[in-house]
């Protein structure tokens, strides 16, 4: 990236945060809200390689990025299983179906 600015990058990466903030907080859908999050994690990935590349510490930010991803992976993992539950007792994966759960 040695002809674009930080700043275009940050950019990018305030555009994506933006977008999976908004899905996560409009989705009904548990599937929507967890690629929501996804976005949400990869906007921090950009935001660490950027940081990381500007800042001539080359090896900080990506590895901080594969933390991300690794524990992104494990969210989805997880996030799944609990999307699956859902459906076995709602036969629905509305996020307002568990309101059932608190009763």
């Amino acid at each position: 990236m040695p002809g674009v600015p930080l700043q275009h990058v940050l950019l990018v990466g305030l555009v994506l945060f933006a977008l999976g903030l908004y899905t996560v907080l409009t989705r009904r859908n548990a599937i929507g809200i967890l690629m929501g999050i996804e976005l949400l994690l990869n906007a921090a990935n950009v935001n660490y390689v950027a940081f990381a590349r500007y800042s001539g510490a080359p090896t900080d930010g990506q590895i901080f990025a594969i933390f991300v991803i690794m524990l992104a992976a494990a969210e989805a993992a997880v996030g799944l299983a609990i999307v699956l539950g859902i459906y076995r007792n709602f036969e629905s994966i509305d996020v307002d179906a568990t309101r059932l759960l608190r009763h």
